[in-house]
């Protein structure tokens, strides 16, 4: 049942993020403004349930099987991305040096503010 309630919970705030999106018309994907309106309801109850913890647990191990879509998406458009593959190239470079140095600062932030800084 944890299990149940849990993936209900994940679908259910993915689709008030996708009607939120469009319902606002803000510039962000549905899924991303779940997941932030998931953040803010784990912050308001303080703590994450047991069984959420535990089916995010379980699909994160198998978060590289979201890999496949874009990587046959690729395939599809691989005579375009053949013109112009410098641009694409520069993008994803760029894409995951912001990531890193998004998720840099963010561990930074979560250390200080749990007071596991030891600088």
């Amino acid at each position: 049942m944890p299990i149940l309630f849990a993936l209900t919970t994940l679908f259910l705030m993915q689709a008030a993020g996708e009607v939120l999106a469009r319902l606002t018309g803000l510039p962000l994907p549905g899924a991303l403004i779940g997941m932030l309106l998931m953040l803010a309801a784990l912050m308001v109850y303080g703590r994450v349930p047991a069984g959420l913890r535990d089916t995010c647990h379980h699909m994160l191990k198998h978060l590289m099987l979201l890999f496949i879509p874009p990587v046959a998406g690729i395939m599809l458009y691989i005579g375009p991305l053949e013109r112009e593959w410098i641009p694409f190239l520069l993008a994803c470079i760029a894409g995951v040096g912001l990531t890193v140095v998004v998720t840099a600062v963010t561990l930074r932030w979560m250390l200080r503010i749990t007071g596991k800084d030891e600088s």
